[in-house]
């Protein structure tokens, strides 16, 4: 894992990445170690992975940053699609000089961590999905308007938390389109084909039960869609389904995310 196949760096950076009009706040632990870039739920920040990478320790190289308008620091945009989430994975690893790397995303991060496998194979060494990228028709016009409804009420008091960046500086408008895209982008028919075209070593790491936002079973409908995703392609497995809910599966069981991590990197030194 300390060979000289992996782009590296001698030292700790922290800093701002210009992209498009904005610019987002990045941290590279540097080393010589596998680069592993961590992709964050929708509203989340880099933090949130400080304990899969605790697990993992030293000898990766780790390079987290915060998405638009999220954290304490990242800029706000004109542009919070999906497309641009996808583009600003291009812009942190091009500007921290990283030519391969193993991509790990959680909920809206899993999707974009598909998306990057899919698109660009010569450049992924492997991928993690962390409870996302669910194949699933879960949105209509009444969950739609679930969603708005949500999003207005949460605009109550969001303000007062966004200087500690624990929520982003996005209006409530731009939060619901931006999760009404992802349910678009969930469904079968879109999903599925870019599952299905994934050619490097890809593992799920999937939780158990409902969490905020979700009612009875639905989110447990949503995981099986993975049976079929798996039977398809043998590139894809799931490491591992664990006790802890979606929002509580970086913090209470990272050990297992970790452990998904080393699998796939195994596996991509087995196909060299």
């Amino acid at each position: 894992m300390t060979k000289n196949r992996y782009s590296s760096t001698s030292s700790k950076w922290t800093g701002m990445v210009p992209v498009d009009d904005t610019a987002l706040a990045v941290t590279d632990t540097g080393g010589p170690g596998i680069p592993v870039v961590y992709l964050n739920g929708q509203f989340a920040t880099q933090g949130y992975w400080r304990r899969v990478i605790a697990e993992l320790g030293t000898e990766w190289r780790h390079i987290t940053y915060d998405e638009r308008a999220r954290g304490r620091r990242s800029k706000r945009s004109a542009d919070y699609s999906f497309e641009a989430a996808v583009r600003d994975v291009d812009a942190v690893l091009s500007a921290r000089g990283v030519d391969r790397v193993l991509v790990v995303g959680w909920s809206y991060g899993a999707f974009v961590a598909a998306h990057w496998a899919s698109r660009y194979p010569d450049r992924t060494l492997g991928a993690v999905m962390v409870d996302g990228a669910q194949p699933y028709d879960w949105l209509d016009e009444a969950m739609e308007q679930r969603i708005r409804k949500t999003f207005r009420r949460l605009n109550l008091f969001m303000p007062l938390l966004r200087p500690t960046g624990l929520t982003p500086r996005m209006t409530a408008a731009q939060m619901a389109d931006s999760n009404i895209e992802l349910g678009r982008l969930a469904r079968e028919r879109e999903l599925g084909p870019v599952l299905d075209d994934i050619t490097v070593p890809a593992r799920y790491v999937v939780a158990s039960g409902t969490s905020l936002g979700s009612k009875g079973d639905e989110q447990e409908r949503i995981r099986a869609g993975l049976d079929e995703v798996v039977a398809r392609n043998a590139n894809i497995k799931i490491s591992a389904k664990v006790a802890s809910n979606h929002g509580a599966i970086l913090k209470k069981d990272s050990p297992a995310v970790a452990e998904a991590v080393r699998e796939v990197a195994a596996l991509d030194r087995g196909r060299r």
